[in-house]
């Protein structure tokens, strides 16, 4: 039986002896979300998500993000580098901080789509 992200999560967090709620209390995502994640529900979380749960449970970011379907479009390795710098800068600032930068990113992605 093929792998798959609710699956791969939820057996490296019990195998870490963390419940639900040890891993909303170290990244604040909600317990009920990361419950459907792991159920099946949610199959394609955010990215940053996969890279906050890949951080906790030292997984490989990569694999997480093929299997919830993000590495269907080849992506070439610089990219991948650009993504991860920016996903690990997110995760170090504060929560205002990381809703200003994400603001800033839909404004230019807003102008980039009205030219």
């Amino acid at each position: 039986m093929p792998a798959s992200l609710a699956l791969v999560l939820a057996e490296a967090r019990r195998e870490r002896g963390l419940s639900l709620r040890d891993v909303e209390r170290r990244t604040g995502v909600r317990s009920g979300h990361l419950s459907q994640i792991e159920t099946g529900i949610i199959l394609k979380p955010e990215m940053a998500l996969l890279w906050e749960l890949a951080a906790l449970y030292d997984l490989d970011f990569e694999q997480l993000l093929a299997l919830a379907g993000y590495a269907g479009a080849e992506t070439s390795a610089r990219q991948r580098n650009r993504m991860t710098v920016a996903l690990r800068a997110l995760t170090q600032l504060t929560p205002a901080e990381q809703q200003e930068a994400l603001r800033f990113m839909a404004e230019l992605k807003a102008r980039r789509d009205d030219d």
